[in-house]
């Protein structure tokens, strides 16, 4: 539906040659739903969609597009798969840890329907590669975890005139919209101003409930499957918010500013969400061996002479934790709960999961007048990479 004026939006995608009897009956259950029937399964089979990450909500997002018959997929994603993205990223498997995302997912796909053409790209989405990637893409399906990102997606979909269908989920939380600059509101009028570094955590840091990635994801691929045949209401102008501890959902309307200037150009989006200030210079960090060193010569001079503070959650500390630790969480430090207890005449040593929210402590005790600080680079992950190197997963 038209955001201005609810009126329907017409099918985005022209439909391809008539359906094989193969694909007749494998997408028999569509084809015979009146609203979508063999034209409605033709235009899926000609769509090209493209999905931003092949993680938490990137898995369900494929798998269920390539079930839907959709005729070419992209795959935007330069990670490895870990062990622990297994308790939600449903398309890889344990024989995938250590691999590439990309290559996982495709296989997936492949097995699921070998007639999708599935097309990888691994590359770092970024001002300089966005533009060209879109433009080849019918929809995209953003399943990012960073504002960063996201306000990239966005501005791109806006300059290329393109919608995208957007998805996020944090611990219990999930939220679904449709953004189309041409129709409608985009992300920009959800959020007009980007949060401050640091505001919101990634699953892999902030934690989310597996399943909560697959009732999120359905909802995406669904809006996908109605933007492509022009069927049904979709969620442009419209954000779903699902809580899935209260099993409650909830509806919020947007409306498009028409005080904000339309997007002409790209910019830096770490600059403009502030990614780039949070990160802290090499003067800053200390390494693995550094701090091994340190705590060497600590456990022979005493415990006086520098203090070793995990920013993380209780979780995570419990889950694995630097010996000689004493966990402060980032919201005790940022709140200022804890400054009274944070000695200023005192060397003391930061770290987080990976090192994002050790440097966001970092920067708000400098700001403080803490002057003695460091944050330890690459955070428990670099550690356990170092003195752990067997072990996977966290």
């Amino acid at each position: 539906m038209n955001a201005r004026n609810a009126t329907p939006l017409p099918p985005l995608v022209e439909p391809a040659a008539e359906l094989t009897p193969a694909e007749a009956e494998r997408y028999s259950r569509h084809v015979i739903i009146p609203e979508i029937g063999s034209l409605g399964q033709r235009r899926l089979k000609n769509a090209r969609v493209l999905v931003i990450g092949a993680g938490g909500l990137g898995s369900p997002v494929l798998l269920y597009l390539a079930a839907a018959g959709i005729g070419t997929i992209g795959i935007v994603d330069d990670d490895l798969v870990d062990a622990s993205n297994l308790q939600r990223q449903i398309i890889h498997d344990v024989s995938s840890v250590g691999g590439s995302k990309l290559a996982s997912a495709a296989r997936a796909l492949g097995e699921l329907d070998p007639a999708v053409t599935v097309r990888c790209h691994e590359l770092w989405l970024d001002s300089s590669t966005v533009l060209a990637l879109f433009a080849d893409y019918d929809l995209i399906i953003d399943g990012s975890d960073n504002f960063a990102t996201r306000y990239l997606v966005n501005d791109a979909a806006a300059l290329l005139g393109k919608p995208y269908v957007w998805g996020s989920v944090y611990r219990f939380e999930g939220q679904v919209s449709v953004f189309w600059e041409r129709h409608g509101p985009t992300y920009r009028d959800l959020f007009p101003e980007a949060p401050h570094a640091g505001a919101s955590l990634s699953c892999g840091e902030g934690g989310v409930l597996g399943m909560l990635c697959g009732v999120i994801g359905s909802m995406m691929v669904a809006e996908a499957v109605k933007l492509i045949t022009g069927v049904g209401r979709i969620l442009l102008g419209r954000v779903l918010l699902f809580d899935s501890q209260n099993a409650t959902w909830r509806e919020l309307t947007i409306r498009k500013d028409e005080s904000i200037a339309p997007i002409t150009e790209l910019v830096d989006y770490e600059l403009f969400c502030g990614v780039a200030a949070v990160r802290a210079s090499a003067d800053d960090e200390i390494g693995v061996h550094e701090l091994v060193a340190l705590l060497l010569t600590r456990g022979e001079i005493g415990d006086a002479n520098f203090e070793l503070i995990d920013v993380r959650e209780r979780g995570e500390h419990d889950l694995v934790a630097i010996p000689g630790s004493r966990l402060i969480t980032l919201d005790r430090i940022v709140s200022g709960e804890v400054l009274s207890e944070l000695p200023r005449d005192r060397d003391l040593v930061l770290y987080c999961k990976a090192g994002t929210r050790s440097a966001i402590a970092l920067a708000e005790l400098r700001g403080q007048g803490y002057t003695r600080v460091k944050h330890l680079s690459g955070g428990v992950l670099a550690w356990l990479h170092e003195t752990e190197p067997t072990r996977h997963g966290y």
